[in-house]
């Protein structure tokens, strides 16, 4: 373990401007705190909050930061207080020991919903200071190393999991590769221990039969550059154990099967040598075709830049290469650490971490612990494709996402108002894949809005989030608005007038809190008429004083809402404007409308049956209707260039039976109401390739 001055030596060497009073007030305070405390070890527990911040010098952190890490199980773990450490150590460093513990809930949780808001906590943290990710790795970074000494090996495995799913990839998103790999690998031990075992067991046994493989390979690519003018640094290393697994299981080989498990890394003085070492080395071998990133010209989310190839090397063997200058190193070893900022007054996530503030929109949009933990792994998992707006604007988007994917990317107004786009000059449907360096423009209308369909292609949690929380509000709102409707009829038909008055004393029988969750619950059906008129009058509908109740009701209007969302348009009789119809109430569930005669009616009490009327100058519906033509060419076309005449949209066609002199066919038509699908069936029925037209 660090002593005191040890570790204050280390800070001051790399800072000497740090605040050597802060350290020394934290370190005393930690260890007084947690007192006799032991580890699963049997160490002392302050040595655990000692050795983070050990690991945080390692990275050239502030005295802040350092004091954080020594602090950060205080709370957590002992008597210490919120208010007490605001006193000793101020408000900066307060906040930053408040948000690790936050993060620190994540790890005793394995129910969704408390995982969830755990998570939650820690994404809001993390967007108002990333260095309190910084402490929460280099912790759990810490606590992995130390994992074997916890007895059971369902917990060691729980945390392992945790630190597979959450936080390597969370090392990976901020370019902290070398916390990724360490932790990666200690995770994989734990979760398969048999692969583990096998994998590091064959490459010791390659290290035994080839012991100066690296060394040779590593020289003689040394030695290239060197004739070729470039003075660099060359390492190399066997793939680590869980990088090895990963391959072999998505390439469904064998250990033997696998080639490249050797890397080597060149370090050279400039971008310009970068690119003439990668000439060099592919004029000296052959490149392997597909492996080349060009991660220098287009840089990874998180700020990674590095050219990778992988070359063939003595006619059999493949080696990766990643060729990069000392400042794009030190950002591939400690991601955002690399280039901290140390006395900034407010430290917050800068451009190269915006998934960040994606990962924070989700938090405003996802509507369950599911999906927000859903989004969350999305958002830090899928493999990355760049696509570039009109104006040259770099886009990093995950494989398979689509222009809806583009737009909420670029900004949730341009999402939610998206009609089309043109992908390299060329309109398609928001529906198409973008492929990898595509141009994407979003054409755009004011009057669009999000459409359900879309989460059929939208890939990204940040689109999902955005169009569910849009579909959410939208059938909230149209509810409330069908809700008030049938609330008025339910006024209309009490024998006295109700004012506000009556409507804050049922709130308060019905214990709710507002008026728009009485018209919600009722649209919902969670609450039924006699119970709303009781509420709003009592003894109106109950007892010997109960009044006799006009029985004339006015119909319904659903003028305003939409199919769907307050309400559906039954597939088994198809209504449309200008029928008769009414209305079925299910609880919970959109009121169902029917035609007057549909057979289905025969099956529903009474007292779920709604009067319903279309509203004035109702436009639009879905009539289908069954054509039986001659069976004979031109006919169908005939039949389609008579329903486009008459201002007809079809939607589907689909062959019901056939013969050698006859076709029926079922064909789903937009109409603008009743009238407008009468003279439709009068037309068709006076054209000589139809027989007869039935509507269904």
């Amino acid at each position: 373990m660090l002593r005191q001055y040890e570790l204050v030596d280390r800070v001051l060497s790399y800072d000497p401007d740090a605040d050597e009073a802060l350290l020394n007030r934290a370190y005393v305070f930690s260890m007084h705190a947690h007192g006799s405390q032991k580890r699963a070890s049997g160490d002392p527990y302050f040595s655990h909050p000692i050795e983070v911040a050990g690991i945080l010098t390692d990275l050239h952190l502030d005295d802040e930061t350092i004091a954080t890490a020594i602090l950060h199980d205080t709370i957590e773990d002992t008597v210490a207080t919120p208010q007490e450490i605001e006193a000793k150590f101020g408000p900066s460093v307060a906040r930053l020991v408040d948000g690790v513990t936050k993060l620190s809930k994540i790890e005793a949780q394995t129910e969704s919903e408390r995982a969830a808001e755990n998570l939650r906590k820690f994404l809001l943290a993390m967007s108002d200071d990333i260095r309190v990710l910084l402490v929460k790795l280099a912790d759990r970074l810490h606590n992995m190393r130390t994992l074997h000494h916890i007895p059971k090996p369902e917990k060691r495995r729980r945390i392992a999991r945790e630190t597979m799913d959450i936080y390597a990839p969370l090392a990976e998103r901020i370019g902290m590769y070398e916390f990724m790999k360490e932790m990666q690998t200690l995770a994989f031990q734990q979760l398969e221990p048999e692969a583990y075992e096998s994998i590091t067991r064959r490459l010791d046994a390659l290290k035994v039969e080839g012991e100066d493989r690296i060394a040779k390979i590593g020289s003689g690519l040394k030695l290239l550059l060197s004739r070729g003018g470039i003075d660099a640094e060359v390492s190399g290393r066997e793939k680590h154990p869980y990088s090895i697994w990963k391959k072999m299981s998505e390439r469904h080989v064998s250990f033997e099967q696998l080639s490249d498990i050797m890397a080597f890394r060149v370090i050279v003085d400039s971008e310009e040598e970068c690119y003439r070492a990668l000439g060099i080395v592919h004029r000296r071998w052959p490149m392997v075709p597909g492996r080349f990133k060009d991660y220098i010209s287009t840089p990874k989310r998180n700020g990674y830049r590095s050219l990778h190839t992988t070359i063939i090397h003595a006619g059999d063997t493949r080696v990766e290469i990643q060729i990069r200058t000392q400042a794009m190193h030190a950002q591939a070893e400690f991601g955002l650490a690399a280039h901290w900022a140390y006395k900034q007054d407010v430290v917050r996530p800068d451009t190269q971490v915006r998934w960040i503030q994606d990962l924070v929109e989700i938090l405003d949009n996802a509507d369950s612990a599911e999906e927000l933990l859903e989004h969350t792994r999305m958002a830090m998992y899928q493999d990355r494709i760049f696509a570039f707006t009109p104006k040259g604007e770099l886009i990093q988007l995950p494989k398979g996402a689509t222009p809806i994917d583009f737009a909420y990317a670029v900004h949730t107004d341009l999402g939610d108002q998206a009609v089309g786009a043109k992908i390299n000059g060329r309109v398609v449907p928001l529906r198409t894949e973008i492929a990898q360096g595509d141009q994407v423009a979003i054409l755009r209308s004011k009057a669009q809005h999000p459409q359900d369909n879309w989460l059929n292609f939208a890939i990204t949690g940040k689109a999902r989030a955005a169009i569910r929380r849009h579909l959410r509000h939208k059938e909230r709102d149209e509810t409330i608005a069908l809700g008030r409707k049938l609330y008025d009829d339910i006024v209309r038909r009490l024998p006295v007038e109700i004012g506000k008055e009556a409507l804050g004393a049922a709130l308060t029988r019905l214990k709710l809190s507002e008026s728009d969750a009485l018209m919600e619950a009722i649209a919902r059906q969670k609450l039924t008429d006699r119970q709303v008129m009781e509420a709003l009058m009592p003894g109106s509908t109950t007892g010997d004083d109960a009044v006799a109740l006009p029985a004339q009701r006015e119909p319904i209007s659903i003028k305003g809402l939409t199919p769907g969302v307050a309400f559906v348009l039954s597939p088994c009789c198809h209504p449309i404007p200008g029928d008769r119809i009414v209305g079925v109430r299910h609880p919970d569930a959109p009121i169902e409308i029917h035609q007057i005669s549909c057979p289905v009616l025969d099956m529903v009490e009474d007292d779920d049956w709604l009067d319903i009327g279309w509203g004035d100058k109702a436009e639009g519906g879905t009539a289908r209707i069954a054509v039986t033509v001659k069976n004979e060419p031109g006919a169908l076309g005939a039949v389609a260039t008579l329903l486009g005449q008459h201002k007809a949209n079809i939607l589907n066609i689909r062959f019901d039976t056939r013969d050698t002199t006859f076709h029926t066919n079922m064909i789903d038509l937009e109409v603008r109401d009743a009238a407008h699908l009468m003279k439709l069936i009068a037309a068709l029925r006076a054209a000589d390739a139809v027989s007869t037209v039935e509507r269904v």
